[in-house]
């Protein structure tokens, strides 16, 4: 029930962010000499490197939801064998997965303050007020994501057995960040890569 839940709700996440692209498109639109102007201020190669950062974090919460569903809550074996990634469990692969998301966060806010320094904000035109809505919600949904991960490393942390439950409250954060990750790759081709 808890995984039909998150899906029922991811889909209406999904049309939240569906009314963000509407309104970049609309006003995109109206205005092609602003986005034309505006998109050459974005730092393409500097968010390829990001999203690349973003998307492997997906694959690395999805090796947590494996070791999750063995049952394996943390590494096996002593910290320095030969392959210490091959014994990796639920925690190590989502303190990974938490670094690369906080790093993707920080390479965000770094490309706000170098927009901001151009006078791409939110008052300046309607292409910042979209651009800074859009990405913005999305860092604040990757935020969300990050705290998800802290909620599950702390619950196998208190408690004496890893379970059945645990397992699936993984499984589901693995859903939501997987939603964050594929919204953010469509963000990327609009918002970058689309002249």
């Amino acid at each position: 029930m808890v995984s039909v839940g998150t899906i029922v709700w991811l889909s209406s996440e999904l049309m939240f962010f569906a009314a963000l692209f509407a309104a970049y498109f609309t006003i995109r639109s109206v205005q092609p000499e602003l986005w034309a102007q505006n998109t050459e201020l974005l730092n393409v190669p500097f968010s390829a490197v990001n999203t690349t950062i973003l998307v492997l974090s997906s694959v690395t919460c999805q090796l947590g939801v494996f070791a999750a569903e063995k049952g394996q809550v943390g590494r096996t074996g002593r910290a320095l064998t030969l392959h210490p990634v091959k014994e990796w469990g639920l925690r190590e692969w989502f303190v990974l997965t938490y670094i690369m998301g906080a790093i993707f966060i920080g390479g965000q806010a770094f490309e706000y303050v170098e927009l901001v320094h151009e006078n791409v904000t939110i008052q300046a035109s309607s292409y910042g007020t979209v651009f800074y809505l859009a990405t913005g919600f999305h860092g604040l949904h990757v935020t969300g994501g990050l705290v998800a991960f802290l909620f599950v490393l702390g619950r196998t942390l208190i408690a004496r057995k890893f379970t059945h439950e645990q397992a699936v409250t993984a499984i589901v954060v693995s859903y939501y960040w997987h939603f964050v990750d594929i919204v953010w790759i469509a963000l990327f081709a609009t918002v970058y890569l689309i002249k």
